[in-house]
């Protein structure tokens, strides 16, 4: 049959505009059957047109499920953007995202490039049905039970033509591999004028029939026009209606949906044909030309120069045992990778053993070039039996996106084989031509070897800095993908990262690194970083290489840094028309890795089984596992849920330990604040009027007390605002804090509000302490609600105002501003984790200032509540569970024997015993707190008693009496109480709500000056004795001890570190010490550790360090006839020594690394360094007399 019957045929089908293959959508709206109708009437005239209906289609489709669901969308809201949306609420299955993202593609590609290949409509025709048999599962009256009956394909005008091409590509071949000359063969020349013949009246024919349809045509979308129109209204009414009912109806609704699309998904089975489709379309999307289909092996296509080729069942032959690989990719005429596509419920993993038989047994033969040629080899690969691997690279997929819990069974899963010691891993889809042929030339052993020999001196980095660097590198030697840096917080991660990247691009060891950061004033720092860091020559990274900045998102072939916000690599990802490919970073570096800790965790077999896996991976862990790269983290307080994703930690460099060496600045015993209302709580009597702060419109709402109300300090600021305690703490902090000073300050607050009130009340106490000189911009709220944010918080890091921050959450983390030397936590903070961040802003030394101590101060007795980072509990699995989908998991039959099947989180228990407990624990927290309100809520208790009388169980006890039932005997109780979830919902209607902050206004007053507590010494004077008692008794015991109280000026570093680390580990700290014997003493004595040392071991004087330094310095002046030049070099030498108490050639070099180091100050000194430096030591520690 030729191209012109066909299309004639095609006739009946636009006019009658009925579908066999889409007619049961009818039920549903004629719009969708009309839509399906014209893609497959244009079909043989118009393939193009068949694929932008279909996308039409899946349009109308997913705009149906959100209007249903109550996801909100409008005109502007892209295809792309609506799908996530979805994704987000009702958890699609991976190959329902899969269908809907393909006919997105594929019609996207229709619309903005004309070509006429019916192939392509055809598959989407497949497609498309499969997806409307889905929705016609989940929301049809047969539910998903419904059997559509076989596909019935549209004529396809085509085949003639296609059948002539492969004929052509055959003979092609044969005469090449004959060695004939192509233009000599008669029969080559005649296909293809048949060929050519065939092409243009199959183009004349389809013209001729689109203008004799045109007419039709334009009825036909006229008449779909209207159509649309009338179903977009529909869909605002069903909007309109569902939002007009309340979240609580959305919600349920919302549950149902996911509910009826999970079961139509799980009648979901994709067969070999609609799988194959899909990989071919993700291999075309990787930059492939693959049709399984048409470009295979027996229909004679072959690999050509300057094409990329993914050609379908090429034939193998390994020791006689013949095979065909699914597919062998080609870069031009060389076979770079073999893949192994199975149908969608087949074990992926396990057939990378398959794929490498098929690459050991391919045959490598002119025309064809081997991949090793191209990286210089003159043999393949040694496998680890006799043969060689003529590939590469080996896949298996199965056309589903990865997830971890099904790992074996699903993703695309990939190895490369010129390694013994690479194992297989799964990739979220396929690399490009350019990243497999990146990945078969970059040098590995080469750059390893470069690496070790690359030297660090010119990066200027501390001892620990380049240590945590060759930890990480030699991670990465041994083929860890994911490494785990645990650096304290101000110890120079940034620059220990610049030194790490400026290698790995130097070495070539990574092309491409991504460096992901989670908000974007992190960002803007790594990339001020980047442009000011020296490096080699002075030069930085950002001149050195290109550095593509936040925002900047075109992916150029320069750009070898590129730095992103985890939000914008989300949408960039996730969202987008054209995702990137996973090749585009090999490397990427994650700073602050402990903030990715929203759901990370992976589900158990249980939840598996009855719940989707999207629902517990965050966005930061979806990007990390979206791109094929190493990755590296880097925190300062390492979790639980950090090391899940990075393992433990390859280097640790800790905060005490960072002090011990003078890295970081430690802090005095915190300055606790005690008032009448701390101390006693806050109590209200019941039957009185008070004032709460309705959370939904901000006004102040007066409501009687049923009962006794009260609170205590954890509440304050949160619960319950009482203005006079803020007062009474601000009034001494104005006393404590100056607004003036170099110093700067920075107070957490529980929410905005309270920042604001903060704000005011400083502003106040300080207009009344310093009158007309104060400064009212010296004070600043800094929250994400500050107008010019990231203006503010430049201003607060460089300017000298403001110079007290005052902030909620924004500046917890991550940000860097060395002159903080005052926390104030206004409230109760839980996490270990967070609260070291926040102490975190001020470790960093600042000797521009004379920083050496940073002061805390506590108002709401902070330490009472900290939990120790090792025992945070496992993350909850997933809060945002409704009691709507727990009532619904244990209800439905087929989800109650999956769940009854599947392993909980005990041994002998379910995962239906773990909804059971999840829903019983809901349901106890809503009926207990009804019971306990219902004395003096008339409503409230008429409900309960109609309750209890419905359901035969007291309600206070329904929680038990379903645990006692057990989840079959459960399951049949909800059930044959249907109404439960409304009937809770009603009870929490009239219970109300309790997160409304109560105003206080209970007067409030310091009860006893601030005081400082050391551990278990409550007094200053306790902690010395202590001190002093420990010190007589180590001396004997510790020869670093000994060495600081018999001969200082023979102290070594490593000595100095261990005696300090000595000491930190028994609760003394210098901080500690200086602030016990000002306390005591009332004299503010900045002496060096080892003066404390001296004191308690040998009575000697607490005397300042820096007075021991003016003093050797004045002996330095007159015992020797120094020149002005020479003179200026020891004064430089003399600012320097404040801060250090080892005095040697190490740290002169290290100060004047600058200006030549310890050679060229000894050359100035004319060769007297060693000299000063001697006479300065025993000056600073003079031998006692006896």
């Amino acid at each position: 049959m030729n191209a012109n019957s066909i299309l004639n045929g095609a006739f009946v089908r636009v006019s009658d505009q009925t579908s066999a293959n889409f007619g049961f959508l009818a039920e549903h709206d004629a719009f969708f059957v009309q839509l399906a109708s014209a893609a497959e009437g244009a079909f043989a005239s118009d393939p193009n047109t068949t694929l932008i209906k279909l996308r039409q289609l899946s349009e109308a489709l997913a705009q149906h499920v959100a209007a249903l669901s109550g996801v909100d969308f409008d005109d502007q809201t892209s295809q792309s953007d609506l799908l996530y949306r979805l994704n987000r609420e009702l958890r699609l299955e991976s190959q329902v995202r899969e269908l809907f993202h393909t006919l997105r593609i594929e019609g996207n590609k229709a619309a903005h490039q004309f070509r006429t290949r019916h192939k392509e409509a055809m598959d989407g025709l497949k497609l498309a049905r499969e997806l409307a048999i889905w929705f016609h599962r989940s929301f049809g009256n047969a539910g998903a039970g419904f059997k559509p009956g076989p596909f019935v394909p549209p004529a396809d005008p085509s085949v003639q033509l296609r059948q002539l091409q492969s004929d052509i590509e055959k003979l092609r071949h044969d005469l090449q591999h004959a060695n004939v000359e192509l233009n000599s063969s008669q029969q080559l020349s005649q296909l293809i004028e048949k060929e050519k013949a065939e092409y243009e009246a199959l183009a004349v024919a389809m013209d001729e029939e689109a203008r004799a349809l045109a007419e039709q045509a334009r009825q036909h979308e006229e008449a779909l026009a209207q159509q649309q129109a009338a179903y977009e209204n529909k869909i605002k009414a069903l909007q309109h209606q569902l939002t007009a009912q309340g979240e609580q109806t959305i919600n349920r609704q919302r549950q149902q949906v996911s509910k009826q699309t999970k079961a139509a998904t799980d009648n979901l089975v994709l067969n070999e044909e609609l799988t194959r489709i899909l990989i071919d379309q993700q291999l075309q999307e990787a930059g492939w030309e693959a049709d399984s289909q048409e470009i295979t092996f027996q229909k004679g296509t072959r690999p050509e120069k300057g094409h990329y080729r993914a050609i379908a069942e090429w034939p193998t032959n390994l020791n006689g045992e013949k095979g065909r690989a699914d597919y062998v990719l080609f870069v031009g005429l060389a076979p770079i990778a073999v893949v192994e596509a199975k149908k969608e419920n087949t074990n992926v993993s396990g057939k990378i053993d398959q794929a490498e038989r098929y690459s050991k047994g391919l045959n490598v033969a002119a025309p064809l070039v081997g991949a090793w040629e191209l990286t210089g080899r003159t043999i393949a690969w040694p496998a680890d039996d006799a043969g060689h691997y003529m590939v590469p690279f080996v896949y298996s997929c199965n056309g589903r996106p990865y997830v971890p819990q099904l790992a074996e069974q699903s993703g695309t899963w990939f190895r490369d084989v010129r390694e013994p010691s690479n194992t297989r891993r799964a990739l979220s889809r396929f690399h490009t031509p350019g990243g497999l042929l990146d990945l078969l030339e970059r040098d590995k052993e080469n750059a390893e070897k470069l690496l070790k020999n690359e030297p660090f001196g010119y990066l200027k980095l501390r001892d620990y800095q380049q240590n945590a660097i060759a930890a990480t590198e030699c991670a990465l030697a041994r083929n860890v993908r994911s490494v785990l840096l645990a650096m304290a917080t101000g110890t120079g991660k940034t620059r220990t990262i610049i030194g790490l990247m400026y290698r790995f691009l130097k070495t070539e060891r990574y092309h491409r690194i991504l460096f992901l950061v989670d908000r974007t004033a992190l960002g803007q720092q790594a990339i001020d970083a980047f442009n000011e860091a020296p490096l080699e020559q002075n030069q930085t990274l950002s001149k050195i290489y290109n550095v593509a900045e936040l925002g900047d998102m075109a992916a150029e072939a320069e750009t070898r840094v590129q730095v992103a916000t985890v939000q914008a690599m989300v949408k960039r990802i996730f969202m987008s028309d054209q995702p990137p490919p996973i090749d585009q970073f090999d490397c990427i570096i994650i700073d602050e890795a402990h903030r990715g800790y929203t759901l990370d965790q992976e589900m158990t077999d249980g939840e598996l089984a009855t719940r989707d896996s999207s629902q517990y991976i965050s966005s930061y862990r979806r990007v990390l596992d979206y791109f094929d790269a190493v990755k590296i983290g880097l925190t300062a307080t390492p979790a639980r849920h950090t090391s899940d994703i990075f393992g433990k930690p390859v280097y640790t460099y800790s905060y005490r330990e960072a002090v011990a060496d003078d890295w970081l600045i430690d802090h005095e015993p915190p300055i606790r604040y005690e008032t009448l209302l701390t101390k006693n709580g806050i109590q209200f009597e019941k039957g009185k009027p008070i004032e709460v702060i309705n959370t939904q419109t901000g006004e102040v709402d007066t409501t009687e007390l049923e009962d006794e109300l009260s609170f205590e300090v954890e509440a304050f600021n949160r619960r319950v605002i009482n203005e006079n305690f803020n007062q009474v703490i601000c009034e001494q902090l104005a006393k404590e804090l100056d607004p003036f000073d170099d110093e700067k300050a920075l107070i957490f607050c529980a929410t905005d509000l309270h920042a604001d009130m903060i704000k005011r009340l400083l502003d106040d106490a300080f207009k009344e302490l310093y009158n007309g000189s104060y400064n009212e911009a010296a004070v600043a709220k800094i929250t994400g609600k500050s107008d010019k944010v990231d203006q503010l918080i430049r201003r607060y890091k460089n300017e000298r105002y403001p110079s007290i921050a005052i902030t909620v959450d924004l500046l917890t983390t991550g940000i860097d501003v060395p002159k903080i030397s005052h926390l104030v936590f206004m409230r109760r903070v839980r996490s270990r984790i967070l609260y070291e961040q926040m102490i975190g802003r001020a470790t960093r030394r600042c000797d521009e200032i004379g920083k050496t101590v940073f002061r805390i101060y506590d108002p709401v007795d902070i330490y009472a509540a900290l939990s120790e980072v090792n025992t945070m509990k496992p993350l909850v699995r997933d809060p945002n569970i409704t009691l709507e989908q727990l009532v619904d998991e244990l209800t439905d039959e087929d989800h109650l024997e999956a769940a009854l099947n599947s392993p909980g989180d005990q041994l002998g228990e379910s995962q239906a015993d773990v909804v059971l407990s999840q829903l019983s624990q809901k349901v106890m927290r809503v009926l207990r707190k009804a019971d306990n309100k219902a004395e003096s809520r008339p409503a409230l208790k008429d409900k309960l008693d109609e309750l209890h009388e419905l359901w035969g169980v007291e309600p206070k006890n329904l929680h038990q009496h379903l645990q006692k039932l057990g989840p079959r005997e459960a399951s049949v109780f909800i059930r044959k109480h249907s109404g439960l979830v409304n009937q809770l919902s009603q009870v929490k209607t009239l219970v109300g709500s309790d997160k409304m902050p109560v105003i206080s206004h209970h007067e409030d007053k310091l009860i006893q000056e601030p005081t400082q507590s050391y551990g278990v010494h409550q007094r200053p004077e306790d902690y010395l004795d202590s001190f002093n008692a420990f010190i007589k008794e180590q001396v004997n015991q510790s020869t670093a001890l000994a060495v600081v109280v018999n001969k200082p000026r023979d102290l070594t570093r490593q000595q100095l570190k261990e005696v300090k680390v000595l000491l930190d580990n028994h609760g003394y700290s210098e901080a500690n010490l200086q602030s016990a014997v000002r306390n005591q003493t009332n004299k503010d004595i900045a002496a060096s550790i080892i003066g404390h040392i001296r004191r308690a071991a040998l009575g000697e004087p607490l005397k300042p360090f820096e007075q021991r330094v003016a003093e050797a310095m004045d002996r330095i002046y007159t015992q020797h006839d120094w020149s002005t030049a020479q003179r200026k070099w020891l004064d430089r030498l003399a600012k320097q020594l404040v801060h250090e108490v080892i005095i040697d050639r190490e740290f002169v070099n290290n100060r004047f690394a600058d200006d030549g180091g310890s050679k060229q100050m000894d050359k100035v000194l004319g060769a007297q360094l060693d000299t000063v430096l001697e006479e300065l030591n025993e000056a600073v520690w003079p031998e006692l007399s006896a």
